[in-house]
């Protein structure tokens, strides 16, 4: 997908104050079994299609809103990720300006998932 340039600096300004992380090292946190929330940001319809194996949906749309009910300690270590790793960089931002500390963008998103051949589901309520 060809994003538009204003998008591109927006997102990029955004990465310059988060972190990320590999989609290799979310794997390997959930192979340890580590307790974080995995968070697919995503539209419902993309979440629909398929999603990483243990991620949770809570889209771009409506994070914001929904974010302190779903996840209230702020210190906890979070996940997300989108498409491509564009989405989830605005939305990890976003959480820091709303005081999560431990909130970290995987690089690559679904796709670089997909790629590496990490475990995906679909969703179940279809």
């Amino acid at each position: 997908m060809q994003h538009n340039p204003g998008f591109l600096k927006l997102v990029e300004q955004a990465k310059q104050r988060v972190k990320e992380c590999s989609v290799a090292e979310v794997q390997a946190r959930l192979a340890r079994g580590e307790q974080f929330h995995f968070i697919d940001v995503r539209e419902d319809h993309e979440f629909w299609i398929d999603h990483a194996a243990g991620a949770r949906h809570l889209g771009k749309g409506i994070i914001e809103r929904d974010i302190e009910t779903e996840i209230p300690d702020k210190q906890v270590s979070i996940v997300l990720y989108c498409g491509g790793g564009y989405r989830s960089a605005l939305v990890a931002d976003t959480l820091q300006q709303m005081g999560y500390t431990n909130v970290i963008s995987m690089g690559g998103g679904i796709k670089a998932w997909r790629d590496a051949g990490f475990p995906l589901e679909k969703d179940k309520s279809i």
